[in-house]
């Protein structure tokens, strides 16, 4: 599956990936050291904080109470906010597009 990947810097990237673990694992795994990932997944802080396109919000679960917590301590939160540590990948979300969000 791919995934399209923006930079805060404006690049866009795509990355071939498989439909497994989460999307914060392959954003990183993909080498984007952008996405910093501190807690490693555990949804504790903000730092995987992305923008995901919004034809495929209905393609994801929707946002729970302790991601919402996080993303509430976020400057740059959008309607379209999410923590890709609470995003697992599946071939639903083959041509994802998705960017990393400011730094807080």
């Amino acid at each position: 599956m791919n995934i399209f990947i923006t930079t805060r810097e404006g690049d866009s990237q795509t990355a071939a990936l498989a439909a497994q673990g989460t999307l914060m694992e392959a954003i990183r795994d993909s080498g984007f050291d952008e996405l910093m990932a501190l807690c490693g997944g555990c949804c504790s802080c903000a730092t995987c904080h992305v923008y995901l396109d919004e034809a495929f919000a209905d393609k994801v679960p929707p946002i729970g109470e302790d991601e919402a917590d996080m993303l509430d301590s976020s400057d740059h939160r959008r309607p379209n906010s999410r923590l890709s540590c609470q995003i697992v990948l599946s071939k639903a979300l083959d041509g994802l597009r998705v960017t990393i969000a400011p730094e807080d």
